[in-house]
């Protein structure tokens, strides 16, 4: 025997239905207000990410990527002859194509390492011990001939349109997974080349915007967040303060019920007084281990710098916080790596960025953290394969260069793209910035299509109008 239940009439459907839409709009409802209430609560992403965070390690001014990690040995047999090059640098300089040009030599030796038999070069020994964990991408072109606009590109993605900065974006479709801390932090950022807009939110709410901790020039032991703390009151003397302050806005919210900036500016400033009691043990690094603070090379003189930076960045990660910036760079007039005529002095920058960076990718690995953080290493662009003015410098180079990657969803000891015989332009399964952005954050769970904003009557998005995930390089 079955029991036999009656159909749903239309009467009851409907009224269920009925139901349901109203659910559907409360719940819509609620979510708006939550999300306005606190804009950094984590958020669903658009499907499942493979990485829940990234640290992007920026090289100011352009690293050589002949001298590093593409290798070239065309540039040995050919040192020192005059070839044409025809290139966006030398076009918007001379206003020339193919000028001749006299071919250089990498002035370091390259060597395969690893299982995966990677070039590196004795630039950056100790990097490639972790080729095998890394993806490089050799085929990166960019916008931008010049520092501004290529570093302006590399963030925002646009060379000269103020637009939100990749850190931005990524915190605005993810929130944040720590309440008590902001979701996009940069250490040590340099006032050039687009300044404050390499981390800043443009048009997207100021809760998106990073937050800037120490900056470049400066030592990094003395890099804290501004304002943090309030030496005039005693700590119960702020909590009460905190308190009265709590209950008045609480006040005028329920005389504005459903004023949602209101309520977020309040969450601001309530993150604000939280992150007085969290913030500073995420930056402390007196409770890491002796052999913790060796591997990043902090105590040597060479590397304490920007080694006590990556060691903040992991920890920042550790502690929730979705994107932190890293930047090795400084506030003069040429960036760091920015060798126009004495390419010897990348062996300086290397020294202090190779043991750090080094370290930070085997603490990650050793603590659990790589298989789902994106590790992301590079310059606005890379540099020719000739000397520029026939002087002892490389001049710059968006039409081809290298970066690497390393961690979530990422092809470990892989190597995707080819410049051409020179490592002058990207020719084989070329990569944009704009592609570069889109499978990053395809790593997180965000469709770079998706993610839009509304602005002045129009939907904004970190790759315009433009850019494709590389699959290629994913796991």
């Amino acid at each position: 025997m079955f029991d036999f239940q009656p159909p749903i009439t239309r009467r009851h459907a409907l009224k269920t239905v009925a139901c349901g839409f109203g659910y559907l709009a409360l719940a819509g409802l609620a979510a708006h207000r939550a999300a306005a209430a606190n804009p950094l609560a984590p958020k669903v992403p658009h499907f499942n990410p493979r990485a829940k965070r990234v640290i992007f390690i920026f090289m100011q001014g352009g690293p050589s990527h002949v001298d590093s990690f593409d290798y070239k040995p065309i540039l040995d047999k050919e040192d020192g002859k005059m070839l044409s090059f025809d290139d966006a640098r030398t076009i918007a300089n001379t206003g020339k194509r193919a000028t001749p040009q006299r071919v250089m030599k990498p002035l370091w030796r390259f060597a395969r390492h690893g299982q995966s038999g990677r070039w590196v070069s004795d630039l950056f020994p100790e990097m490639a011990r972790h080729v095998d964990d890394l993806c490089f991408i050799h085929s990166l072109h960019t916008e931008g001939v010049a520092h501004g606009p290529a570093t302006l590109f590399l963030h925002c993605g646009s060379t000269n349109f103020i637009r939100p900065s990749m850190g931005s974006w990524v915190t605005y479709g993810l929130g944040t997974e720590n309440d008590n801390l902001p979701g996009f932090v940069t250490l040590s950022p340099s006032s050039g080349n687009g300044g404050p807009r390499n981390y800043g939110n443009a048009f997207l709410p100021a809760v998106y915007q990073g937050t800037a901790v120490g900056r470049a020039g400066a030592p990094a032991s003395e890099a804290t967040i501004r304002n943090l703390s309030n030496l005039s009151l005693s700590p119960e003397a702020q909590r009460r303060q905190f308190e009265m302050i709590r209950e008045l806005n609480a006040e005028q919210l329920r005389r504005s019920p459903g004023d949602f900036e209101l309520e977020a500016v309040i969450n601001s400033f309530e993150l604000a007084w939280r992150m007085q009691n969290y913030a500073p043990g995420a930056l402390d690094l007196t409770s890491e281990s002796p052999a913790t603070l060796a591997l990043y090379g902090i105590g040597e003189k060479a590397t304490d710098n920007f080694g006590r930076q990556c060691l903040m960045a992991r920890r920042l990660c550790e502690a929730g916080v979705r994107c932190v910036q890293v930047t090795y760079g400084d506030n003069t007039a040429n960036p760091a790596w920015d060798q126009h005529s004495n390419l010897p002095k990348h062996a300086d920058h290397a020294r202090a960025v190779d043991k750090p960076v080094a370290g930070l990718l085997a603490d990650l690995k050793q603590r659990g953290l790589l298989e789902d953080t994106i590790v992301w290493w590079g310059g606005e662009f890379g540099r020719t394969p000739y000397a520029e003015k026939n002087g002892t410098g490389r001049d710059h180079n968006p039409g081809g260069f290298t970066v690497w990657l390393a961690g979530g969803g990422l092809k470990p000891g892989f190597a995707f793209g080819q410049t051409d015989e020179f490592g002058h332009l990207a020719v084989q399964d070329k990569v944009h910035m704009h592609d570069l952005h889109a499978t990053i954050l395809h790593l997180l769970g965000l469709d770079h299509e998706q993610l839009t904003y509304r602005f002045d009557g129009r939907d904004f998005r970190l790759t315009d109008v433009a850019g494709r995930v590389v699959k290629e390089v994913l796991a």
